[in-house]
């Protein structure tokens, strides 16, 4: 099994109609469709990406779908509290990264280590408890080694008290890698 479809099963396992739902890099809204259709109408699925591209090829993807709660947001998922209502501060149920570049697209437009790890911080602040991130790693792209170490230095550093930490990675330096962080909540 591919681990985009390893993230996909984690969280369909960990999801219900209704939830509020984050893809923090739209991309050509694989996704973002997988979390807009997990949640249903009654839910709502807020979906980043700096490239217009990959938001129009999203909005296209969602309207073919039928798919109609999703937020396209041009810009960066660094900026997620700009964008992200107060209201659902706190009650975030799922935020999925799937970083490096656009399938497709210019491989030159990468996900960049800062913004992955400002958007990091602000997801620990977005998620609810219970609530889970998944982050797909391709270390093997220019750049991409460099933002998978430090991904995987944040996640190494997140407490057991705050986070159930898992990772599924193979021993190819440069092979895709998936960590799940569960967040453990109040309880």
């Amino acid at each position: 099994m591919r681990l985009t479809e390893q993230a996909h099963e984690i969280i369909r396992k960990s999801m219900l109609p209704g939830d509020v739902v984050i893809d923090a890099t739209a991309g050509n809204g694989v996704d973002t469709q997988f979390l807009a259709e997990q949640v249903g109408p009654e839910g709502r699925v807020f979906a980043f990406d700096i490239q217009q591209t990959a938001i129009d090829q999203t909005a296209l993807r969602l309207m073919n779908a039928d798919l109609a709660q999703v937020t396209l947001v041009c810009a960066s998922h660094a900026e997620m509290f700009e964008y992200v209502p107060p209201e659902f501060h706190g009650m975030v149920n799922v935020i999925m990264f799937n970083l490096g570049y656009l399938p497709g697209g210019d491989k030159s437009c990468i996900t960049k280590t800062e913004t992955t790890l400002l958007a990091l911080e602000q997801s620990r602040q977005l998620l609810a408890p219970g609530g889970l991130i998944t982050v797909l790693l391709y270390p093997g792209h220019e750049g991409g080694d460099k933002e998978a170490a430090a991904v995987e230095e944040w996640c190494g550093e997140l407490g057991e008290e705050e986070f159930e930490v898992e990772s599924f990675t193979v021993e190819n330096p440069e092979a895709p890698r998936l960590w799940v962080l569960v967040h453990r909540g109040d309880s």
